[in-house]
């Protein structure tokens, strides 16, 4: 996490601040211009704007008074609480502010060495896979002496204002945040994985089962380390309206905290151990809370004891922060955006994710062949005409987290192109023996598909059975441009890596060796009436595809006499009217053994539905056969590929 940063815009903080202390004079950033361009494209902030340095605002300027707080944060009159939402998540979380607000003590006002400050400060983000460093200087734009966009309640603590002049320049300009994503600007403060979930479309207030496992989840990804923001959804003319139970519309929460608080006095409260679930936000406006059951001064504090409701550290005041039953929240609250820092530390005691990035774009060529924009699966045609990525599952079962993010827009809003794409993805489990890219749906299986939404990142956890999977990120429309970076995060080393080739390549000695002429795909769907093959009267199973020398090996069905085999092999075939090979083989500790097999002619006996085949043992006759096989065969004679 913690490597170099790629300065932004070439500005390079260290060289720039030594050149401005030898020329005894402050920084003024020729990249982010104290001019209105820098504050607004097409509506003006309410008054005339001064920029003013922290020094003219406040005699004793720093960039921490008593430290870093969530309760330092007030939104200004720019529409941005998703951003001031996400400053008050990192706020709380020290191992990720210090990399952000990067050698923050030597970027402190020191009152004894004055000839040190130069005006300039810098942050760093971490924009599309890539730490970036951002330098600004320190003039900040006021009204009336007063700062206009996100401030401290501390009138001389400036870390939240510079931050935020920081990501506006990233962003072209103040006006740029007008609108955005909490989630987003986590990310980008940590280089988390963001997955967004619509509370109202789940159903989670009327399914208790569903509210428990929720709660579970926000629980251990708070304990962790991750971050958590909740909004309500708001129509246009609803946006930031004050409800009369004290929440506001259209408007981003930060969450604070998750906890099970426990109930009682005294020890009783230890004896009877009873908990309820309850979950803190706070208001970036500062002020204006929550007014139902567990808020401030609410009469539910009654069934908590003094201690633990010291630890939880109530309060009763208008500063924005309060608690809700969890209950209430999963009722009120409409969507919710949890950031999981993935552990991918080798050593570590907590789970360890396996993590493979990928960058790629949406692109069109004159060949279709070559096209990577070809839209979602609704666009048959040109749909496997995107990119595509291939992992492996190898365990039995594993769970798969995949994020697909877009190249951040905002930056194009001043010229009214700043919308997300909709974007989206689908898994499908192809052979085992994949190594070309797919160029027919019919034959493989889709296992997931994302939701398309015009998010900034889409979001996926899937538990996937081993075998081999191509993932295919898309844009929703065909011939839509754009640049993407997919992650796949799973249990073991996937070996994620995308399929460039079409076919196999013409080498200068195929000519000797020859060129396969021919793709048979090979499914294998179940076996049923295997003989008993060890003492608990069962078998384990597992299948084999052979085909020109080459072959494909089902993972062991344990103990079962009908396992459910859904394997498949693609062979590319020198000599098509070559035979293909099934085994059967019962796996043993000290040897396997082999219990039968089937030999499938040439094309011409090929076919594209399911056939029972009787497996055979040299010697044995038709009575004596251990059992059936569902074959499905489909072969091609060209290759023009699948």
């Amino acid at each position: 996490m913690y490597s170099s940063a790629a300065p932004y815009k070439n500005q390079h903080y260290s060289e720039l601040k030594r050149n401005c202390i030898n020329k005894k004079k402050l920084f003024e950033d020729p990249e982010f211009p104290a001019t209105n361009a820098s504050i607004f494209f097409r509506k003006p902030p309410p008054g005339v704007v001064v920029w003013k340095r922290p020094g003219e605002i406040t005699n004793e300027p720093h960039l921490f008074v008593e430290g870093i707080s969530s309760h330092d944060l007030n939104q200004g009159v720019v529409g941005n609480c998703w951003f001031v939402a996400a400053c008050a998540c990192l706020a709380l979380k020290p191992n990720l502010w210090k990399r952000v607000i990067t050698d923050w003590k030597e970027q402190e006002w020191d009152p004894k060495h004055p000839e040190s400050y130069a005006g300039i400060f810098h942050f760093q983000f971490w924009i599309f896979g890539e730490w970036v460093d951002v330098v600004i200087d320190d003039r900040l734009p006021t009204i009336n002496g007063e700062l206009i966009y996100c401030h401290s309640k501390t009138r001389n603590e400036f870390w939240s204002a510079l931050l935020e002049k920081a990501y506006a320049k990233l962003s072209g300009c103040y006006e740029s945040l007008e609108g955005g994503n909490t989630g987003d600007a986590v990310v980008d403060f940590s280089g988390a994985v963001v997955e967004a979930i619509n509370l109202e479309e789940g159903g989670y207030y009327r399914d208790q089962q569903k509210q428990d496992q929720l709660f579970e989840d926000l629980l251990k990804v708070y304990d962790r380390g991750g971050i958590i923001s909740c909004s309500i959804k708001a129509e246009p003319h609803e946006i930031e309206f004050k409800m009369a139970n004290g929440l506001v519309k259209g408007h981003a929460y930060s969450v604070t905290a998750v906890k099970k608080v426990r109930l009682g006095h005294g020890l009783l409260a230890y004896f009877r151990n009873e908990t309820i679930p309850l979950i803190r936000m706070r208001n970036p406006w500062g002020k204006i809370e929550w007014k139902g059951a567990w808020s401030d001064s609410s009469e539910e504090w009654t069934k908590v004891g003094d201690t633990e409701r010291h630890n939880l550290g109530i309060t009763v005041e208008d500063d924005g922060e309060f608690w809700m039953s969890f209950a209430d929240w999963c009722k009120f609250f409409t969507d919710t955006d949890i950031c999981r820092l993935m552990n991918t530390s080798v050593i570590s005691t907590h789970k360890t994710w396996h993590e493979a990035v990928h960058f790629g774009s949406w692109t069109k060529h004159a060949e279709p062949l070559l096209n990577r924009c070809g839209g979602c699966a609704n666009h048959k045609q040109t749909f496997l005409q995107n990119p595509q990525y291939l992992f492996d599952i190898k365990k039995d079962t594993e769970d798969a987290l995949i994020s697909l993010q877009q190249r951040d827009m905002k930056i194009h809003r001043r010229e009214g192109q700043g919308e997300n794409l909709s974007i989206g993805f689908g898994i499908y489990k192809v052979e085992l023996n994949r190594k070309y890219r797919m160029h027919d749906i019919l034959t493989q299986q889709c296992v997931a598909t994302s939701t398309y939404i015009n998010a900034r990142t889409v979001f996926m956890r899937c538990t996937l059975r081993q075998g081999r999977y191509v993932i295919i990120p898309t844009t929703f429309k065909p011939q839509t441009l754009g640049d993407y970076m997919i992650r796949v995060f799973t249990d073991v080393e996937s070996g994620c890596r995308e399929l460039t080739e079409d076919k196999p390549r013409v080498r200068c000695w195929s000519s000797f060796l020859g060129y396969p002429q021919a793709v048979t795909h090979v499914y294998i769907h179940g076996a049923e009436g295997l003989q008993n093959q060890d003492r608990t009267g069962g078998a384990d199973p597992y299948v084999i595809i052979s085909c020109e020398g080459h072959s494909v090996q089902s993972t062991v069905k344990k103990d079962t006499l009908q396992p459910e085999f859904t394997t498949s092999g693609i062979f590319y075939r020198k000599k098509p009217r070559q035979p293909i090979t099934v085994e059967v083989w019962n796996s043993n500790a000290v040897k396997d053994e082999f219990m039968g097999q089937v030999v499938l002619p040439g094309l011409e006996n090929d076919t594209t539905q399911p056939q029972r085949l009787r497996l055979k043992k040299a010697g044995q006759t038709s009575e004596d056969m251990p059992g059936s096989i569902d074959l499905k065969i489909v072969t091609s004679t060209q290759l023009t590929a699948m």
